[in-house]
């Protein structure tokens, strides 16, 4: 837990390679996903770029059925999921 939001691991993908997807549970049956863009996963400064795929009122089963979507062509991706109820656990989407 840093700075009183909860976070967990739901699923390792490849350490060298795997894309990162964020579901910020906000714990009122609605999140947020935010997924890797295409094209480049960084700034210019070094930050990383998020695109959202999900937001509410979505909630959870929505941004679950991407993430199996995306596991069949693509085995390689981590999923991690924080709770934030106040808002999207500091990730912004920059593009």
């Amino acid at each position: 837990m840093v700075e009183n939001i909860y976070g967990a691991v739901l699923r390792k993908g490849a350490e060298e390679a795997g894309a990162v997807y964020v579901i910020v549970n906000h714990l009122d049956g609605t999140c947020h996903l935010f997924a890797p863009p295409p094209g480049a996963s960084h700034d210019e400064t070094g930050e990383r770029i998020w695109e959202v795929e999900v937001a509410p009122p979505a909630g959870t089963p929505e941004a679950m059925a991407i993430l199996e979507r995306r596991l069949r062509s693509d085995p390689d991706i981590w999923i991690v999921e924080v709770e934030d109820r106040a808002g999207t656990a500091g990730l912004a989407a920059q593009r």
